[in-house]
């Protein structure tokens, strides 16, 4: 990753992470408070993840930790991963006693930060688009993953990542589907949870990633496919004003069947 862009974004996650950590959306107090509590995101996943007792995995882009820690609640023995210093230095104080190991470093630098022979490699919603190369992130992954590993994702659909949010008239089409080499230049002084704090870092940089680029990334990198599946939801409010929520997720407030707003893939490395 360029450099620039590299430290644009760690500056704009760095800043973010205490005000997550507040956020009623990531519900870290909760999370601290019941020790059978999952978040959202992982008990979303639950049908598909299965049974990861007894399982060695790691969590790429892994944030403030609260799904890695859920991930663990579970039974897996986790390691989370993550460029951002601020962001891994919460998620110690969330995990605070429990065995989870937190490693700061950026994902194509992971084998080298933790080694490899995972049995499983979670990957969450959002974290694609941070990256500018799907293909070499499916070859970190295969890497990690031992003979029979698997990964497991979730993430937005990059359909529903090219439309125009700010219109709320209309449905416009305003950002690449397709993986392109130069990212997306934004400024965004907010966040994309409920959060009072007012930042000074706004810029950002994102890549598109699309359906067809993931899929043939994972499968060049030696992984065999074993499910792909689309929902009609997501774990943010993805298109404010168009969207209401419900059990954790957000959906279309209308025709919710005529667009894919996240998707779930799995692969396995022989």
């Amino acid at each position: 990753m360029d450099e620039d862009h590299y430290a644009v974004n760690r500056a704009w996650w760095d800043e973010r992470a205490p005000a997550h950590a507040n956020s009623p959306d990531y519900a870290v107090q909760e999370l601290i408070a019941d020790p059978t509590r999952l978040s959202d995101v992982v008990r979303f996943d639950l049908p598909r993840l299965g049974d990861v007792n007894g399982l060695r995995g790691i969590h790429l882009q892994c944030h403030i930790g609260t799904d890695t820690i859920s991930l663990h609640r579970l039974g897996a023995a986790l390691t989370g991963l993550d460029f951002s210093p601020e962001s891994i230095a919460i998620a110690r104080g969330i995990a605070a006693g429990a065995d989870v190991a937190f490693v700061q470093a950026d994902v194509y630098s992971a084998p080298a930060a933790v080694g490899s022979g995972f049995d499983f490699v979670f990957t969450g919603i959002g974290a694609l688009g941070w990256l500018p190369d799907v293909a070499r992130w499916a070859r970190t992954v295969a890497e990690l993953l031992r003979p029979g590993g698997r990964l497991f994702m979730r993430e937005g659909h990059p359909m529903l990542l090219a439309f125009d949010v700010e219109r709320t008239d209309e449905w416009v089409l305003r950002y690449p589907y397709f993986e392109q080499p130069e990212p997306g230049h934004f400024d965004l002084a907010g966040t994309y949870v409920d959060a009072e704090a007012e930042f000074n870092h706004t810029q950002l940089r994102e890549w598109s990633h699309g359906v067809g680029d993931v899929i043939t990334a994972v499968l060049a990198a030696g992984l065999e496919l074993t499910m792909f599946v689309e929902h009609d939801s997501a774990p943010w409010e993805a298109l404010p004003g168009r969207m209401y929520r419900t059990d954790g997720e957000w959906r279309l407030n209308e025709h919710p069947e005529r667009l894919p707003l996240t998707y779930t893939l799995q692969a396995v490395k022989h």
